[in-house]
């Protein structure tokens, strides 16, 4: 009689898990549509999203509390200049925090919109405000609008607003290092 081999097991996955990525933004809308819909599109990481409302400094905190609850393989806060710098520096008090907690920043000057903008177009021109970058967003994007964010208007331009946000001065205005994010949510592993 022939010998019987043992039933195969299952294969263990040959594919590594996921990073998985906390991203707390400090606005409602805008960026957590970008972000969510870059993660459903691109699938390269987990990411998991909350926003809070409130001052970069603020932010980083309640960054820091969350991270202390799970396991994370990396945690980023998304903020924007605005006006928060001439209101006591609070980016610079969110950023030396945030160093001190192992916290990633993404911080956009003067805004968000302009790392969207960059999708689309270089732009290297002093920005006053968001409404500012909003209406440039306009000429490429005659229907952008911020509370219905449409995803597909930007993935297309995902590379071209990376290579452009990496050539403009940090912290200038204009600046965005949201690129350094999307660049890590882009990576495999």
């Amino acid at each position: 009689m022939p010998e019987r081999k043992p039933p195969r097991g299952r294969r263990t996955p040959t594919r590594a898990p996921r990073r998985t990525f906390l991203v707390v933004v400090g606005a409602e809308k805008t960026e957590t549509a970008y972000l969510e819909g870059f993660g459903k599109h691109f699938r390269t990481a987990t990411v998991i999203l909350k926003e809070k409302p409130c001052s970069p400094d603020q932010l980083v905190d309640h960054a820091r509390k969350l991270s202390l609850m799970a396991d994370y393989d990396e945690v980023w806060c998304v903020t924007d200049v605005d006006h928060y710098e001439r209101q006591g520096e609070k980016i610079t008090a969110a950023l030396a925090a945030a160093k001190r907690a192992g916290i990633n920043v993404a911080v956009s000057n003067p805004c968000f919109e302009f790392w969207l903008l960059l999708h689309h177009a270089h732009c290297a021109a002093h920005c006053a405000d968001c409404t500012a970058v909003e209406r440039r967003l306009l000429k490429p994007l005659p229907k952008y609008d911020k509370n219905n964010l449409r995803i597909d208007d930007f993935l297309p331009g995902v590379h071209d607003a990376i290579a452009r946000a990496r050539k403009l001065p940090a912290g200038g205005n204009p600046s965005t290092n949201v690129w350094e994010l999307v660049s890590a949510l882009l990576e495999k592993r």
